[in-house]
């Protein structure tokens, strides 16, 4: 891609960062222009592991084509809007339309840990005084076919774990030991059956979901010294991670005894509000697809949520049926619309600014 891009003219730098516990990772960051603004597309070109190899009907890696369907990992999530970006930056370029800059941020770390990847360019971005004014971000928006949904906003997500720390003893002689299951049951029956909130406009109600109890302990005739559990919370922007944390740790304190809440906070909730550029994005694809897309927040995370802190972002890109999947895979004209609605969004950007 850097090839390709450097072919059409624009100025790239390879951006590999390091940090302790994660692997080294390379990252691009690419510009066409230099003047403002600058229209910045990002996303990644890491995947998901495969599953079991075995279950593939073609290589996972080998980009076949069959039956004008494209099979691979990465296919939808999301190698080939990261192509269909070079498309439509080429395009712009060659008919003379950009007022302005186009910039590529392409990590490789988005679906691992995100510790070497988007926020370390956007650092890095900051520090050499690169500005961006407005970001697509490609990742898959679609639930069924193209066109229906256009992101423009993310609920926040948090993973807690709990352990609550008790005295193990004889089960025969429970007023010698300090049992704490019952203890975490309580709190989880207090997490579990709290209704967090009703949703707003744009975002669907919080939600938290346990995923995983455990003791460590094999013996039936044995309380356990602890016992520990986890979960995660999906939040809109009622509330935000810090104050999650704060009504976890009241639920708690109000069962009593010895815990431990360790907290993980993966992401804050945040919206983009309609306007310009969400307006530009669902006049281009309803003109391509006939489709008119919905503004959503809805799904998982994604690397729009470091981008939101430094210009307005969107997300759309191919219908996510398969992503994660065996046999991923995606239609050939859907990819061929995705490019021509990316090369509108940016004929329709800078017209506007021309």
């Amino acid at each position: 891609m850097q090839a390709a891009l450097e072919g059409l003219g624009f100025v790239c730098h390879r951006l590999r960062f390091s940090d302790t516990d994660t692997p080294d990772i390379d990252n691009l960051y690419a510009r066409f222009g230099t003047d403002a603004p600058n229209f910045c597309f990002a996303g990644h070109t890491d995947v998901v592991p495969l599953g079991n190899p075995d279950s593939w009907s073609v290589d996972p890696f080998g980009a076949e084509i069959i039956d004008d369907v494209l099979y691979g990992r990465g296919a939808t999530d999301m190698k080939c809007a990261v192509g269909a970006f070079v498309e439509a930056a080429s395009r712009a370029i060659a008919a003379g339309t950009v007022c302005g800059s186009i910039s590529l941020l392409i990590t490789g770390d988005e679906e691992g840990p995100a510790v070497n990847g988007t926020t370390k360019v956007l650092d890095w971005m900051a520090e050499n005084g690169e500005v961006i004014d407005v970001c697509l971000v490609g990742e898959p928006t679609n639930p069924l076919k193209l066109g229906e949904m256009i992101k423009i906003g993310r609920r926040g997500s948090m993973t807690g774990t709990l352990t609550v720390t008790g005295v193990q003893g004889h089960t025969a002689y429970p007023h010698l030991a300090d049992n704490p299951l019952p203890r975490l049951i309580a709190i989880l029956d207090a997490l579990a059956n709290t209704k967090l909130d009703d949703g707003t406009d744009h975002f669907q109600p919080s939600n938290l979901q346990l995923t995983t109890i455990d003791t460590g302990n094999p013996a039936t005739n044995v309380t356990p010294a602890q016992a520990t559990a986890g979960f995660n919370i999906r939040f809109n922007d009622l509330h935000t991670g810090a104050s999650l944390t704060d009504w976890l740790h009241e639920q708690c304190r109000a069962v009593g005894g010895q815990y431990d809440l360790d907290v993980k906070i993966s992401g804050e909730a945040f919206l983009t509000p309609p306007g310009d550029f969400s307006a530009l994005m669902s006049r281009v694809v309803k003109d391509v697809t006939g489709v008119e897309p919905e503004l959503s927040t809805s799904g998982g995370t994604s690397d729009a949520r470091f981008i939101k802190d430094y210009c307005p972002v969107a997300e759309f890109g191919l219908v996510g049926q398969t992503m994660h999947k065996v046999d991923e895979r995606i239609a050939v004209s859907d990819i061929r619309a995705l490019a021509d609605i990316y090369a509108a969004i940016l004929d329709g950007y800078f017209t506007a600014r021309g």
